[in-house]
């Protein structure tokens, strides 16, 4: 089973959008946390350890990560969808963009 990591800031709307969408996928064990201190779920290296790809929402959530887990994350296959933080939960254009760059990115089938 693979294992994805879904990373924003809080973990509170678009890396949890993407784990409660991707979650019941076959073949996909998901989990998602934030970079900033007040996150529902805050980066670490176990979660880091535990990935096999890392998702994260922009680019500065990546270079937060790095400045930590830059050794772990070095191992990792890593990838940036580049969806800026102006939706809801579960708003549905993001729910669509999510599963189109996952798709885009050969990340889900």
């Amino acid at each position: 089973m693979e294992k994805l990591l879904f990373v924003c800031s809080r973990n509170k709307r678009r890396s949890l959008t993407a784990e409660t969408i991707f979650r019941d996928h076959l073949g996909y064990d998901v989990k998602s946390c934030g970079t900033n201190t007040g996150a529902r779920v805050k980066i670490t290296a176990g979660l880091i350890g535990w990935a096999d790809k890392i998702i994260f929402m922009e680019k500065r959530h990546k270079e937060l990560a790095s400045k930590s887990f830059d050794d772990s994350l070095a191992k990792k296959q890593v990838f940036v969808l580049n969806i800026k933080d102006v939706y809801e939960y579960m708003d549905s254009k993001l729910v669509e963009k999510l599963k189109l760059k996952m798709a885009d990115l050969n990340l889900i089938i």
